[in-house]
Parts: structure tokens; sequence; C-alpha cells
């Protein structure tokens, strides 16, 4: 006896299913549409960069040691939503997927609201976001798209092919993590140092080490020229290589905002430097650039090197 005959329960669902008023299907593959563009971009983005990403990943307060597997977690889950919301036979399993992703974003959002507020959250290229009363309503108002995405359209099907869709998005992130971790080229700094007399990591974002003896009439020229540039969100280290009792007033005098750190020894074992005033631009502890005395003294340094950088504005 044939499946439709036996199960004429299972008949009804699949009509149901089918039998959706044709607004209902244009308003349901509309939410999808959308939701498959930001999500993929998202996704995409967050795979192709994934180092940037967990650095802004750590700025959200998330562990360090999770920062880029969660990354990569992330852009394969939204990739995989995005495709799967897109394709009619897939759409509910997308649907349930987006939706439990923004759950889990607006509930951490939520718990840290305190510590996150005002924090920049753009996940998509062109739009600009930040921690606040309307994020939530932003990603409420997605949630009710995956929702209607969801409801409205039938049930899903074919598990084998979505896994599929699975393993090419996770092969993706594969290849370009690999291609992203040949790029991670330059001298590797310490994982940290102490500034100030707290730790400061090197293995995140953009870091600036200056050494500079405070005595040096050389090393004040350059520390009054970086002291009028914005550093954005530059980690800026002034590393005193003699008299370290008056970096202070080094600092104090020259106008120069830097944390100081007094392990000389530990990071002159890595970046090898004959006088100061020496820069060393780090990005995610690898040396990017270095700013000797020639260049400090060039008119308009070392403003041009630290701008192509992107280390200042």
């Amino acid at each position: 006896m044939s499946d439709t005959t036996a199960n004429p329960a299972h008949l009804g669902m699949e009509l149901a299913s089918f039998d959706l008023p044709a607004w209902k299907k244009a308003i349901g593959g509309v939410c999808a549409a959308l939701l498959a563009i930001l999500f993929f971009v998202s996704g995409a983005w967050k795979l192709t960069d994934p180092f940037v990403w967990s650095q802004a990943l750590a700025e959200f307060r998330v562990t360090s040691a999770l920062t880029l597997p969660g990354t990569l977690a992330l852009g394969v889950g939204e990739m995989v939503g995005a495709v799967l919301i897109l394709v009619p036979r897939f759409r509910r399993w997308g649907a349930v997927l987006i939706g439990f992703l923004l759950v889990v974003f607006m509930v951490y959002i939520g718990a840290n609201y305190g510590a996150l507020i005002g924090k920049d959250c753009t996940c998509f290229p062109l739009v600009k976001r930040a921690v606040g009363p309307a994020f939530f309503f932003e990603d409420g108002a997605m949630l009710l798209m995956a929702i209607v995405a969801g409801m409205w359209t039938r049930s899903s099907e074919n598990l084998r092919a979505a896994v599929v869709i699975l393993g090419a998005v996770v092969v993706f992130g594969g290849v370009s993590f690999g291609v992203n971790s040949a790029r991670e080229s330059g001298l590797k700094a310490p994982a940290s140092i102490t500034v100030d007399g707290k730790p400061l990591s090197l293995r995140q974002g953009n870091a600036f080490l200056f050494f500079y003896d405070p005595t040096c009439t050389h090393c004040e020229a350059a520390a009054r020229k970086m002291a009028k540039l914005n550093w954005k969100d530059t980690a800026v280290v002034a590393v005193p290589i003699d008299t370290p009792q008056f970096a202070a007033s080094f600092l104090h005098d020259t106008g120069f905002k830097a944390g100081t750190s007094n392990d000389l020894d530990l990071l002159r074992g890595t970046f090898k430097f004959a006088t100061a005033p020496y820069g060393v631009a780090l990005v995610r502890g690898r040396q990017k650039a270095t700013v000797d005395v020639g260049v400090f003294e060039k008119d308009g340094e070392p403003a041009a090197t630290l701008h192509g950088l992107g280390f200042v504005e």
C-alpha cells in the first residue's frame, strides 16, 4: 500500500505545507532572501578574515582561547544558515539555525550589556551598529523574519544534501584559515609583557613598541611627533632602554600617551636594534614594520608609515 494511502495524516501535513496563500509564500520568500544575504555576507567576512574577527570577539569579553575557534564556528554557522534558508526544501532548517544564532547573540549581549554598551557590533559590511537598545530591536526583527520564513514554507527534507552543504562551507573555512595563517609572517613577539604593572597580550590587535632613552633629544622629538597622532585602538607601549626612573617624567613632558614597560630584556631578545629611538609595529604579535631614528627624523614620519599600517587615523 502506498505511503499516501496508508498515512492520510501525513498527506494532510504535506498538503498544508504546499497550499499556503500566495502572499504568505511571497513574504516568507522575501524574508528568507534578505536573511540569506545578511548572514552569508557576515559569515563569509568572518571566514575570510578570521584573525581580525577573533580580535573583535576578544573585545566582547570572550575568553582568548575561544576567540579564534568561536570566529570560525560563527562563520560556518552563519554561511550554512544562509544557504539553507535560501533553498525552499531546506528553508525550515535554515530558519531554525539562524533563529538560534540570533537568540544566542541577544542573550549574550543582554547578559553583558553593562560592559558592552556602546561597543561596535558591526557584523555586516557598510552597516555600522553599536550595542544599545536598537541592537535588540534589530536582531528581534531578524528573528521575526526567520520565524516567518520557517513557518510559511514546506517541511525540510534531504538531510544528506544539507550535510554536504555543511561540509562544503567547512572546507571553504579551512582553506581560508590556511591562507590567512600563511600570511602571518614577521618576527613573533613574546605572548605578553607587563605594562604599568599589568599583563598586556601582544597577540591581540595592533601594538606599537617605542624603545627610547629618556635623556635622548632625538627620542624626545620622536615622542612629541607621536603625541599628536590619533592611535585609534592601537596599544602604545614605551620601553625605556636606560634610566627607567625618568620614564614617567619623559612621557609627561612630551605629552606622549603610552603605557610603560620595563621588559626590555624580554623584548630585546626578539627585536634587535642599535640605537634609540626605535619603533616596532605589531599586528597580532607579528612584526609588520620598524621605525628607526632615520625614519623618525623625516618630515611626515612616522605618521605616514603608521597610517599605512592602519595604526593611526
